[in-house]
This record gives C-alpha cells, sequence and structure tokens, in this order.
C-alpha cells in the first residue's frame, strides 16, 4: 500500500457487514474484521431482511454475503443490496461446489464483485486470513475514498493522468480479454454491445475457480449470443467464438501455417496466478502484431501489464476499463499508468470500440 493512500483511508475504517446463517461462520469472520487494523465490523446478520433494514441507516463499504439462507435467500438479496448500499462492494461467500457455481456466477454478473471459499473445518488458516483481509481492503478502498470526498476530507493527491497512447491503424484481427475480481459483471457489460456478428475470435481469461468455469463459459455465451467453449490445446480459433481460459492452465495461442491454434500453458508466472492475462497478451502481440486487440477489466493486482507492453511493442491496441466502473482498479489502473492503454472507458464504450477496431475504422 502507498504512503498517499494509507494517510488516505486512515480518516475511516472500511466499514464491513458479514451476512451469514451460518453462526460460526458469522463469528469467525466478526472476529478477524474486528480484530484489523482499518476495518470496523457495522453488523453480522443470520438473515438478509435484517441487513437490508441495517442498510437504510448504516453506511457500508463491503458485505460478505452468502447465497443459501433461509427466508430471502441472498441472490434475491443482492440486487436490494447493491441499490441500498450504492457504493458498497459485495463478496459472495460460496462453498465453491459446482452445485453452487451457476448461481454464483450469476450473482457476480448481476453485480457482486468477488467470491470466496467458505473456510471448512481447519480451513481457517493464515493463508486464508491474509486472502479474506486483502479481499476486504482492496474492495473497499474506492467507497472509502468517495465517503473521504463527500465529507470534505484531505485526501492523497490525485495522480497525473494516464498518458494514452495512438491506438493501432491496422484493423482488430483477434480480441483478447483479461479480468478478475468484479470482471463477469464487466465482460457481460461490454460484451452486450458487441454487433451479432464481430469476424474474429474472442479469448477470455477471468481469474476464477476451476468448478465456475462451465457457469462462466455459458453465461457469456448467453449475454453474448454466439457460440462460448472452454479452450483447448489443439482447437483452432475461429470467427465468432469466445474461448475460456479453463481455471487450470493459461490460455495462449500459436500460429500453424495460415491457422491460429490453442495452446494450453501451464508453466509458472510472475503474477503467479492460474490462468493468467500475461501469457495470452504475449501470445496474441506474436501470433497478431498489430492486429492484436486486448482488453484489461477490473481486478485487483497487475496480471495482464506486461502481457500489454508485448502488446504496445507489437504495435496493438490496449483498452482498458475505468476507475469509476471498476470494483478495483488494480489491473487496468497498472496497465493504464505504464503507458500501454489507448483508451480508459466504461465496459459499455469498450464494447463499441471493439466494434470499430474489428472494422477498421479510426480510434
Amino acid at each position: 500500500m502507498s504512503a498517499p493512500f494509507a494517510t488516505a483511508t486512515r480518516l475511516r475504517n472500511v466499514r464491513v457487514m458479514v451476512v451469514d446463517d451460518s453462526a460460526t461462520i458469522r463469528g469467525v469472520f466478526s472476529h478477524l474484521v474486528n480484530g484489523a487494523e482499518g476495518l470496523e465490523l457495522v453488523g453480522a446478520f443470520s438473515n438478509a431482511e435484517d441487513a437490508l433494514q441495517l442498510l437504510m441507516d448504516e453506511r457500508v463499504d463491503v458485505i460478505l454475503l452468502d447465497l443459501e439462507m433461509p427466508g430471502m435467500t441472498g441472490f434475491e438479496a443482492l440486487p436490494r443490496m447493491i441499490e441500498r448500499a450504492r457504493e458498497a462492494r459485495i463478496m459472495i461467500v460460496s462453498s465453491l461446489t459446482a452445485d453452487g457455481a451457476e448461481q454464483t456466477v450469476r450473482a457476480l454478473n448481476l453485480g457482486a464483485a468477488d467470491t470466496l471459499q467458505k473456510p471448512q473445518s481447519g480451513g481457517f488458516t493464515d493463508e486464508y486470513r491474509e486472502s479474506l483481509l486483502k479481499r476486504i481492503r482492496a474492495l473497499g478502498r474506492r467507497p472509502l475514498r468517495k465517503a473521504a470526498a463527500e465529507a470534505g476530507q484531505p485526501a492523497a493527491p490525485a495522480a497525473p493522468a494516464p498518458i494514452l497512447r495512438a491506438a493501432s491503424r491496422t484493423r482488430a484481427r483477434i480480441v483478447a480479454v483479461g479480468a478478475s475480481t468484479g470482471g463477469i459483471h464487466a465482460i457481460g457489460q461490454c460484451f452486450s454491445c458487441l454487433p451479432e456478428r464481430l469476424g474474429v475470435p474472442i479469448l477470455v481469461t477471468q481469474h476464477l475457480p476451476e468448478s465456475f468455469i462451465p457457469a462462466f463459459t455459458q453465461k457469456l455465451a448467453e449475454i453474448a449470443n454466439r457460440e462460448g467453449v472452454i479452450a483447448e490445446s489443439g482447437m483452432v480459433l475461429q470467427p465468432d467464438v469466445i474461448y475460456v481460459a479453463p481455471g487450470n492452465a493459461h490460455l495462449t495461442i500459436v500460429k500453424d501455417g495460415d491457422k491460429h491454434v490453442i495452446k494450453l500453458d501451464r508453466s509458472k508466472v510472475e503474477v503467479n496466478c492460474m490462468p493468467a492475462v500475461d501469457p495470452m497478451f504475449a501470445s496474441i502481440a506474436k501470433a497478431y502484431g498489430p492486429g492484436a486487440l486486448g482488453i484489461v477489466l477490473t481486478g485487483m493486482g497487475r496480471d495482464g501489464t506486461l502481457g500489454a507492453a508485448d502488446i504496445a511493442t507489437a504495435g496493438g491496441t490496449i483498452l482498458v476499463q475505468n476507475e469509476a466502473t471498476s470494483a478495483v482498479w488494480g489491473m487496468p489502473g497498472s496497465a493504464a499508468r505504464e503507458g500501454f492503454a489507448s483508451a480508459i472507458l466504461h465496459p459499455h464504450d469498450i464494447g463499441y470500440r471493439i466494434a470499430a477496431a474489428v472494422q477498421g475504422k479510426a480510434q
């Protein structure tokens, strides 16, 4: 955490709400939040109705929400919470099983920012605690800054606006999208604005558990109204097909004569995640050069930045999501600050720019 941000956020704690019918989970999460510097527990509830009532009067930055509860389910409560809590970021607390994947993906597509596995017996380790706190702080960052600004409190000096680079003059021949926290909703917004026929293949790397990938792929296909498949080595890229990285490998492509073929890669990468955006971007930069179009959407960390550098060096184009609509402006912010982005846009506008780039129109 940078010093300027730390100074700004000490003015108020990140306010956290826990909503789960399990007394054990409520107790574990409440204890963790209460004992963490910079976090404040606003309330812990066994049902969504009581949580919604509190949101009428209390400001909350981050909500940890279970989906399966008696009475109103978390899925039913989600849209009401988004409307009532305004700036709050919602993390779905899920068992992350195949049975629950479809509902969780639906929740993430509706606007939940992240999902987290419930700790199993003996699973509440130091690593789990660190991961949970890191996610809560990342999700609470933007609401915290906005609250400080609304209260007229001093904040960190504004960083200089990123310098944009010129977009490629070459028609885009492939689109590759990378995202993490909040990405499912952002990808859905972006793809909903694509034309019925785009005419090029679309690659997607979203940081998700492996068990969620089938449900996620199906949801993308529905939103984009085109075929969606989980990528497998040896697949020949076809126009207007969405190829989704599996949860256990990086999605890359190689040129084979006049064809482009998928090659799954399981090697370790600098950002230490699987799948990662960087290898995907690097591969399309090598195969398509100035015809490569990379999209970096909301997410923690800096995955995609090294790959964006490869695309920029090859003469291609990088578009990134703006901070105002990002759950976490980590990945897109990193690529933008490094000077690789040609535009910083709302996901809807990114969808329109993708269509223009593929049609060879001026950016």
